[in-house]
């Protein structure tokens, strides 16, 4: 079975893919500049495809890498949609459980 892919390495992906640039990715995302190349390289790897072509500085998708981000974007956003699910159902348990002690 192979394994499943790491949500940090999906996330530095699409951020790179939206700034171009390994440096400003790095920036955003408050990692090293060579934290965000070794995810993507790894994740290459792991999808055993090239997902950038490198121009200097700059980045710009392949096929595989457009056609990746597409799916990067709908699981980043279910991800982001769960945790804010689930942390609007933690306020009234808590609640709850709060006024139960108060009972």
């Amino acid at each position: 079975m192979k394994p499943i892919l790491d949500s940090r390495k999906l996330l530095a992906f699409a951020t790179l893919a939206r700034c171009g640039s390994f440096t400003l990715t790095a920036r955003e995302l408050f990692l090293t500049q060579s934290a965000v190349s070794h995810a993507i390289k790894s994740l290459e790897q792991e999808l055993e495809c090239r997902l950038f072509d490198r121009l200097g500085r700059q980045t710009q998708l392949t096929s595989a890498g457009r056609n990746l981000l597409e799916h990067a974007d709908r699981i980043l956003g279910e991800m982001e949609q769960a945790r804010a699910n689930l942390k609007g159902l933690a306020k009234p348990a808590v609640a709850a459980a709060r006024w139960q002690q108060i009972a």
